[in-house]
């Protein structure tokens, strides 16, 4: 099975954007003038990361693919010791981002590392509780000095006080450190999302591998609902929007709610009575830290949370106003997830015939248990509540910048590597200490204009699925689990792309993410504002899924995805909603329309497409 060859792929630049790997880090280039690195990239299987990347990165975007590129692989290759791979390589074609797992070839090398991998992962497995609860308390205080960072500005004069308490120190060089601890805040942040992550997984796989081998034919969803019903602090977001509606309706104020979209308009309207007043002191309990919650995946600049949307949680509070008074329950059917969850369990428990498999699946699916809500509950402390308040201290940074001619624009500074801006920081600095106007001011402005350009012209292309020839079989278990990469989805993704037309593709497959069948009218939403156009009943249709999207778990009938395999975020949530999902189709968002008749089959991974 063979895709293009990457290097050919970035040798067809878009015309226009000639120049383009300057705005992101050197190594993330596939080469031609280093011979052994060129034949490493050669010999390399790469798949598109459109699980985290279903658009092109703005280059300082890239900080937090640098930053799991790092934690990830370290983790992996030098802290636990993971026997079969080592770390996850990333190259950029466009803007878009390829990885590769880089295995351990040598037999002799796996075993190796099997003693070291037991004594270290076992640790944090047989100290869980303990070790996760520390992991808290390093969380948030890491959010806490996050949000306690000044970005001092650059005044005409320093203020007395400077000369009196013989500080010795400028805002100058504050401005420059500042930046500097944000910035490694972020990677240290980075650190701990994977203290713990590839072990949550690894427990999952474990006991999957496992289960296999002692059925062969057991569907892999089987698997996963053994594994379900657990509560997560990921749903805390959408359930205090819960609690807010109840609340909205026992006080009354429910039609003001609901009577404008915009939160501005309701709010104002909401002041107006003690009970809308009562309701605001409801509202702001449930804030902080919970609507620090990203209206996207968090990985991107423009993901604001709701905290700086409130018209999305308004819209989710609406929502479940409108269920609630039509007497429709608005609760997750988790105690129905959780008989099924045993009744599965318990029918293929009475299987098992050793005693001593007996003991190990005990043991791996109690692990499992205990590990998996770090696998959805990390999301909130770093992909969302850390990453909503950098993206705003990066503001706050990019408001000197144009404060002093570097941007023209606050939005602008996005366009800049971390290390770019911190050099026009120097830039800054230097001249306003020395009296100067920086050279910044003509250098940038024009550059970021050319950038536009290019971002948006990345924004029309289309990367392949995979670029590369596919291994005759993909073990990595973490490919297969999160991002739905097999030989058999490769194969369908690559079926796909050869067809001339997409409206002739009348069948999709993918990962049977979650149980049952479900025919309804498609809704293609690719961003959480699109979310809001959802009707009851039909069936999403997106690139991939977050938790900012969890009220539209209440209105679908079912759910497809681009990308991702029975660990990612829409097949977990669908499983305790208890709705088909169908994950990693590769292309549903470019075959499936809004409005087309579609038949969802998440037990088998089948869509079917009437028009």
């Amino acid at each position: 099975m063979k895709f293009p060859v990457p290097h050919d792929v970035k040798a067809k630049t878009i015309p226009g954007t000639e120049g383009w790997e300057r705005m992101y880090p050197y190594q993330y280039q596939f080469v031609t003038d280093d011979p052994a690195r060129n034949a490493y990239e050669k010999e390399t299987f790469w798949f598109y990361d459109g699980l985290h990347y279903p658009e092109p990165l703005y280059p300082f975007d890239t900080i937090w693919d640098e930053a799991w590129f790092l934690a990830l692989s370290q983790f992996n290759n030098r802290i636990f010791m993971v026997p079969p791979v080592r770390g996850v390589d990333h190259r950029m074609i466009n803007g878009y981002v390829y990885i590769s797992p880089v295995p351990v070839k040598d037999g002799a090398e796996i075993g190796s590392r099997v003693p070291h991998f037991m004594e270290r992962a076992g640790h944090y497995y047989k100290n869980w509780d303990a070790l996760e609860a520390k992991w808290k308390v390093k969380m948030e205080a890491t959010i806490r000095q996050l949000e306690a960072i000044e970005i001092p500005r650059l005044a005409e004069m320093e203020d007395m006080s400077v000369v009196t308490e013989a500080i010795g120190e400028s805002k100058g060089y504050h401005l420059l450190k500042n930046y500097d601890d944000l910035i490694n805040l972020g990677i240290k942040c980075w650190q701990y999302h994977f203290e713990f992550l590839n072990l949550g997984y690894a427990a999952y796989v474990f006991f999957l591998d496992f289960v296999q081998k002692l059925f062969p034919s057991i569907p892999t969803q089987r698997v996963t609902q053994m594994i379900s019903g657990i509560d997560v602090i990921m749903y805390q977001p959408d359930e205090e929007l819960k609690k807010l509606a109840r609340r909205a309706i026992e006080l009354g104020v429910d039609e003001i709610i609901c009577f404008s979209p915009q939160w501005t308009v309701v709010e104002e309207a909401l002041k107006k009575s003690p009970k809308g007043v009562d309701w605001l002191t409801s509202l702001s309990l449930a804030k902080e830290p919970w609507f620090n919650v990203s209206t996207g995946t968090g990985w991107f600049h423009h993901d604001r949370s709701w905290n700086d949307h409130m018209n999305v949680p308004l819209s989710g509070i609406a929502t479940y106003i409108g269920k609630l008074k039509q007497g429709v329950s608005i609760d997750r059917p988790t105690a129905k997830v959780r008989e099924e969850r045993d009744r599965i369990t318990a029918e293929y428990r009475a299987l098992i015939d050793k005693p001593e498999d007996l003991k190990q699946f005990d043991e791996l699916l109690g692990c499992a248990k205990t590990v998996f809500p770090y696998v959805e509950n990390h999301l909130f402390y770093v992909e969302h509540w850390f990453h909503s308040v950098f993206w705003n201290k990066m503001r706050e940074v990019a408001a000197i910048m144009k404060e002093h001619g570097v941007i023209k624009d606050v939005e602008d500074v996005w366009l800049l590597r971390r290390d770019e801006i911190k050099s026009a920081l120097w830039d800054i600095v230097t001249a306003w200490a020395t009296g100067v106007t920086p050279r910044g001011t003509t250098t940038w402005p024009a550059e970021i204009e050319w950038r536009k350009g290019v971002m948006a012209k990345f924004q029309e292309w289309s990367p392949p699925p995979a670029i590369g020839t596919a291994p005759e079989v993909i073990q990595e278990p973490f490919t297969i689990v999160l991002w739905g990469v097999t030989n058999k989805s490769l194969a369908d993704w690559a079926a796909v792309q050869e067809v001339a037309d997409p409206s002739t593709v009348t069948e999709l497959k993918g990962f049977a993410g979650s149980p049952g069948v479900v025919e309804g009218r498609a809704r293609v939403c690719r961003t959480v504002g699109e979310v809001g156009e959802l009707r009851e009943g039909e069936i999403l249709v997106a690139p991939t899924t977050s938790p900012s999207w969890a009220p539209a778990f209440a209105k679908i009938g079912a759910c497809i995805t681009d990308v991702g395999g029975v660990m990612s975020h829409a097949a977990i949530v669908c499983r305790e909603y208890g709705m088909p999902a169908v994950v990693g189709t590769g292309h549903a968002t470019k075959v499936i329309k809004t409005g087309m008749l579609i038949r969802v089959d998440g037990s088998t991974g089948a869509v079917s497409i009437t028009r």
